[in-house]
């Protein structure tokens, strides 16, 4: 298992850690179970019939579980997890209030943030509006104690708009980290 797909089971309450993972991984994937007790997903992959599959084969109860869908086209889900509207990847202001809202059940010491991916807001979102966003997250969970993962796809992201995600984190891990 390479150290991009290696559990995340020693991220601790307050800590903001950079994921840099190959194209096609899944943070969800490396989360240790007791992160699927009070999870808030923000997600730009559409497949959350996928989240609620890993969810379930680890042993985690789906019903935990919050996303934030972030996509361009309207998503169909109907299932367990519990879920915002959509965001669309280029409505940073949509996709704040999003968070807002879903972040308010993440409980304070023992809650999950991950954003899986930061890379395709980069695609939509100019740098600085990018590094904001990302203050405002990484500032909500330290306030509230809770751990966080931000993904970023290898390879996608400019090498100083990267660094400078990794200078808001408290370190990277991953391919490229």
């Amino acid at each position: 298992m390479s150290e991009a797909a290696a559990p995340l089971s020693d991220v601790d309450p307050g800590e903001v850690v950079l994921r840099v993972q190959p194209s096609g991984a899944r943070v969800v994937d490396a989360l240790p179970t007791s992160a699927f007790e009070n999870l808030l997903v923000l997600e730009t992959n559409a497949d959350l019939r996928r989240i609620e599959r890993t969810v379930r084969e680890r042993g985690g109860d789906p019903s935990h579980v919050g996303v934030v869908p972030i996509a361009a086209t309207e998503l169909t889900y109907d299932g367990p997890l519990w879920t915002t509207e959509r965001a669309n990847p280029g409505d940073l202001t949509g996709v704040s209030i999003r968070f807002s809202e879903a972040f308010a059940h993440v409980r304070p010491d023992d809650g999950w943030v991950v954003f899986d991916s930061l890379s395709v807001l980069a695609m939509y979102v100019a740098p600085e509006r990018l590094l904001r966003f990302v203050d405002a997250v990484v500032t909500a969970v330290r306030e509230r104690n809770a751990r966080c993962v931000l993904a970023v796809t290898r390879g996608v992201l400019g090498e100083r708009t990267r660094a400078q995600i990794a200078d808001r984190c408290d370190r990277a891990i991953g391919d490229d980290a």
